[in-house]
């Protein structure tokens, strides 16, 4: 029987024909129980690889037209030399802002790592000087230059170095999200055609009287396709509706934490998992129509 008539088949089914097919037993729970066990898995799977991308636009949106020039000096000359910087910032083409972030400010930034009573005055901390680039951007290395002249204790940093590696790992999480996906799906085929080669083994008897009768290796071969597709379907079904309950009641990246990103899908995001009940059917039709003729050839 040809894959279209196969598919013609199992959508429209043969109450029949399901009898081949016991409706319980050991088969029946391996499928249901991998099904939705490896859907659940596949939610969270695919929910890394979008919150590893989510993570890289907003580390990159972040970063994107922004630099950051760090004064360390000794306290008698560094508020000369941050007068002397911000200076040389405003005669730098393609700088649209520059500020000298407070003690206040830095005390704010240093809080979620160290706590709200860091004593700043007893610290050799930097002072910090926050660019806001225009689109064009400005040339880094002129700037270099001319801080190195203008203050010596002025250090450019350009996020550049951030930038690259943070895209770089983001680009394999993402493909090892995926990657996770296809394993998945594999690992849930194996698992379907172990359960339908051990059911018809279990059946052989039955499907020898069904040969005496005149039923073709075909229509066999489709109840049980039938039969382990509805249950892969079912099975990915649930464990795709528990992975998304779990994922709903995680906690989400607080503001306290913005370097985190909540493991979550966001908008049209959360309709991504649906695909994965097909995707799972598609598997276990798949699997089990090769495994069944396999099987039905062995006997003869």
């Amino acid at each position: 029987m040809s894959l279209r008539k196969d598919l013609l088949g199992l959508m429209r089914g043969d109450s029949q024909a399901d009898r081949v097919v016991p409706r319980s037993g050991q088969s029946a729970r391996l499928t249901l129980a991998t099904s939705a066990a490896m859907a659940f898995l596949a939610v969270f799977a695919m929910a890394l690889s979008m919150a590893s991308g989510r993570l890289a636009d907003r580390w990159s949106d972040a970063l994107a037209q922004s630099s950051t020039i760090r004064i360390s000096a000794p306290p008698a000359e560094l508020e000369a030399q941050t007068w002397a910087v911000l200076t040389v910032l405003e005669q730098t083409p393609g700088i649209e802002s520059a500020r000298a972030l407070s003690d206040a400010d830095q005390q704010a930034l240093l809080a979620p790592w160290f706590g709200p009573d860091l004593p700043l005055d007893d610290l050799p901390i930097p002072r910090l000087i926050e660019i806001t680039e225009t689109t064009d951007g400005y040339d880094a290395d002129g700037l270099r230059l001319r801080l190195a002249a203008e203050a010596p204790g002025a250090v450019l940093d350009d996020h550049s170095r951030w930038r690259t590696p943070l895209a770089e790992a983001a680009g394999r999480l993402r493909i090892l999200g995926w990657l996770a996906l296809v394993l998945i799906l594999g690992a849930t085929a194996a698992m379907v055609t172990l359960a339908a080669q051990a059911a018809l083994s279990a059946n052989a008897q039955v499907i020898r009287v069904l040969r005496l009768v005149g039923a073709r290796d075909s229509y066999i071969a489709l109840a049980f396709v039938r039969r382990f597709t509805v249950r892969a379907l079912t099975g990915a079904a649930v464990g795709t509706g528990i992975g998304l309950l779990a994922i709903a009641i995680l906690p989400s990246a607080r503001d306290t934490a913005a370097i985190l990103t909540g493991l979550s899908f966001s908008g049209t995001g959360w309709l991504w998992p649906l695909i994965i009940p097909p995707l799972s059917a598609a598997t276990a039709f798949t699997a089990t129509r090769i495994a069944a003729f396999r099987t039905l050839r062995g006997l003869q």
